[in-house]
C-alpha cells in the first residue's frame, strides 16, 4: 500500500511560529485596512447600474459583434459609462452582446417630491432607451424584435444598495452571536474583527482596481464571510481543546500549537477551494468574472486572517483557562 495522501507534502507535525510574527502581521493589516478606508473615501468603490440605476440591453447579432465599436458608439450618446461583452443567449445559435449603463451618479439625485424624482427617473431612462435602441439598429442593423432590455430606477437601486449594507452588517452581527454562544466572547471579538478585517480588503482591492461592484459582489463578500468564519472556528476548536488538555503550557505556545496543528487542513482547503475559483475565473466568462475574482481573492485573506488575526487578538483579549483564570500575553 503506498499513500499518495497530499497532505503528505507538508510536515507532519509543523512548527512554524506563526505566533513570533503577529507583531509583522498586525502592522501589515492595520495598515491594509487604513489604505482601504483612504480609498474608499477617495476614489469610492465603481457601482454597477445595480446600485447606481441603469438599464441593460441584450440583443443578437447576425455577424461576429465588434465590442469595441459598440462601445464607442454608446459613449458617444453621452449616457455615462457604458460596458459591452460578448454573452450566449439561450435558444438562440447567433452572437449576443450585453450592453449596460448608469444613468445618472447616486450622490447627485434629482430634485423635487418622490412622486417627482420617480417620474423624471422613468421619463430619463426611457429616453435614454430609445435612443440606445435606435443607435443600435441604424448603426449595427439590429432589430428591435432580437433586443431585450431591463431598466433599474435610481430608488429601487438606492434600496438594493442599503439593503445590501444591512445584509452584511447583519451577518457580522450573527456570526458574533454564534461564536460567544458557542466558545466565549473574546473568541467572538476576535473572530468579528478578523471578518470585519476580511470585508474591509475585500472592498478594498474593489476599490483600487475599480472593478464594477455590484450584486453579485455583495453575494460573494457574504460567502467570504462564511468560508473565513469556516476557518477561524477550526482553529478556535483547536485552541480550546489544547487550553483543556495543556493546562500549564503558555497560552502564545498553545496558540502556536493550535495553528500548526490545523495547517494542513488550512492549506488543503484553500487549495482545493482555489482550484474550483480559477477554473471559474478563466472559463466563466464576463459574468461571473467580479464574482470569482472577489472570492479568490477572499480566500486568500480568510486563511490570512484565521492565522494572523483572529489567534493573535486572543493574546490581547485574554482567554479563560478551564480553571476560569483569564492568562494574558507572554513575551515571546
Amino acid at each position: 500500500m503506498f499513500d499518495i495522501s497530499m497532505v503528505r507534502i507538508l510536515p507532519m507535525s509543523p512548527k512554524i511560529p506563526f505566533i513570533k510574527m503577529r507583531i509583522i502581521a498586525g502592522i501589515i493589516s492595520v495598515v491594509a485596512v487604513l489604505f482601504s478606508l483612504f480609498l474608499f473615501f477617495s476614489n469610492g468603490l465603481n457601482y454597477g447600474i445595480d446600485f447606481k440605476g441603469g438599464s441593460v440591453i441584450q440583443f443578437t447579432m447576425d455577424q461576429q459583434p465588434d465590442v469595441e465599436a459598440i462601445r464607442s458608439a454608446g459613449n458617444a450618446l453621452n449616457i455615462g459609462d457604458v460596458g459591452v461583452q460578448t454573452i450566449s443567449l439561450s435558444g438562440s445559435d447567433l452572437p449576443g452582446v450585453r450592453l449596460s449603463y448608469a444613468l445618472q451618479d447616486p450622490e447627485a439625485p434629482f430634485e423635487g417630491t418622490e412622486d417627482e424624482i420617480s417620474l423624471k427617473d422613468a421619463r430619463l431612462q426611457q429616453d435614454t432607451l430609445e435612443r440606445v435602441q435606435t443607435m443600435l439598429e441604424t448603426e449595427f442593423g439590429v432589430q428591435r424584435v432580437n433586443m431585450s432590455a431591463s431598466v433599474l430606477g435610481s430608488k429601487v437601486s438606492g434600496e438594493l444598495r442599503t439593503k445590501g449594507m444591512i445584509a452584511v452588517v447583519a451577518s457580522l452581527t450573527m456570526v458574533l452571536l454564534y461564536i460567544w454562544i458557542r466558545f466565549e466572547w473574546q473568541f467572538a471579538l476576535g473572530a468579528v474583527i478578523a471578518l470585519a478585517h476580511d470585508v474591509a480588503l475585500t472592498l478594498g482591492v474593489f476599490e483600487l482596481l475599480q472593478i464594477e461592484f455590484n450584486l453579485s459582489i455583495v453575494a460573494a463578500i457574504l460567502t467570504i464571510v462564511g468560508y473565513s468564519l469556516n476557518d477561524t472556528v477550526i482553529v478556535y476548536d483547536r485552541i480550546r481543546e489544547n487550553l483543556r488538555k495543556y493546562k500549564k503550557m503558555l497560552l502564545p505556545d498553545v496558540l502556536n500549537l493550535s495553528i500548526n496543528d490545523t495547517l494542513s487542513r488550512t492549506i488543503m482547503t484553500s487549495l482545493t477551494t482555489l482550484l474550483a475559483l480559477f477554473s471559474l475565473y478563466i472559463l466563466g466568462g464576463e459574468g461571473l468574472r467580479g464574482f470569482s475574482f472577489a472570492m479568490i481573492w477572499g480566500v486568500f485573506v480568510g486563511t490570512y486572517s484565521s492565522i494572523f488575526v483572529a489567534s493573535p487578538l486572543l493574546l490581547l483579549l485574554g482567554v479563560k483557562r478551564p480553571s476560569g483564570e483569564p492568562e494574558r500575553a507572554v513575551a515571546v
